[in-house]
């Protein structure tokens, strides 16, 4: 059990390795739809897509937790689900 006194500490450090995570997460996606601008592969705009929506799902779930005041297993299903996705999309495109 988190100590009060503890609780905000933790948020912020979720907060800044959840902005980490998007930000290196968006180089990814940014690269990735780069290369297939370039190439034109449907492989890479399939990787591509899978990599945002990964990064979607990771910023709406915490988004919906935290704005709309969701319980905390809403946001993390939806961001679950969104992940899932985006793994299924990232593997087809290697498969192909």
């Amino acid at each position: 059990m988190v100590h009060s006194e503890a609780a905000p500490f933790l948020a912020l450090v979720l907060l800044a390795v959840k902005g980490l995570m998007l930000v290196a997460g968006g180089s990814v996606f940014y690269y990735a739809v780069k290369a297939y601008r370039r190439t034109r592969d449907q492989s890479l705009g399939y990787l591509a897509g899978g990599f945002g929506l990964v990064l979607f799902g990771s910023a709406i779930g915490g988004l919906v937790y935290e704005l709309i005041g969701s319980p905390l297993a809403v946001g993390v299903i939806i961001e679950s689900v969104f992940v899932l996705f985006g793994f299924v999309l990232i593997a087809y495109s290697l498969k192909r």
